[in-house]
């Protein structure tokens, strides 16, 4: 079943706009990371291993805490947050902002309901989210969102500095796995 799920996923990819935008692709293991975050406000450790030991995880990773689209992709996955939930899915946001910053965003535009965490320059190198201006690394990344399944293995990639369809086409792949699981 988890190969037809992929075959899905990955054919459903070719269609879906930005999504090759990315280097990781569908099918392969996500790499693994233990960083600092925020949720509520309140500083914590966060691990890619110890959150897929719970179920599937949304990584999405955005460019700059409080700019316009961020704080509105921020608010989409807060609203958003019961669905994901009720999917078995955990989201973590990701930038490189400082974990103070990350605090008060966490508080401010994730409306307490998700995590965001630091993304050292060697996760945003393993992910190959680096946003490049002119072709040169900016320190920032790239608005990509990646659906990892319990297993490790990455289920869905959606790259695309437009935040809107960030949300929607997540929890449509988490929604995916619950139903083939």
């Amino acid at each position: 079943m988890n190969k037809i799920l992929l075959a899905a996923t990955a054919a459903l990819a070719l269609i879906v706009p930005g999504s090759a935008m990315a280097e990781l692709n569908q099918g392969a293991t996500a790499p693994d990371f233990t960083t600092q975050g925020a949720l509520a406000g309140k500083p914590l450790s966060v691990s890619l291993k110890a959150l897929l030991a719970k179920g599937p995880v949304v990584l999405y990773f955005y460019p700059k805490a409080f700019t316009q689209g961020c704080t509105l992709e921020a608010h989409a996955f807060a609203e958003a947050s019961g669905d994901f939930a009720a999917a078995g899915a955990t989201v973590i946001g990701m930038s490189n902002d400082d974990l103070p910053t990350l605090q008060k965003f966490s508080t401010a535009e994730c409306r307490d309901k998700f995590t965001v965490a630091a993304a050292s320059p060697a996760v945003i190198k393993a992910y190959d989210v680096a946003l490049k201006i002119a072709g040169v690394p900016s320190g920032l990344t790239k608005r990509t969102s990646y659906v990892i399944a319990k297993d490790g293995h990455i289920v869905m990639v959606h790259s695309d500095m437009d935040y809107r369809d960030h949300v929607r086409l997540t929890l449509e792949a988490v929604q995916k796995l619950k139903t083939a699981g």
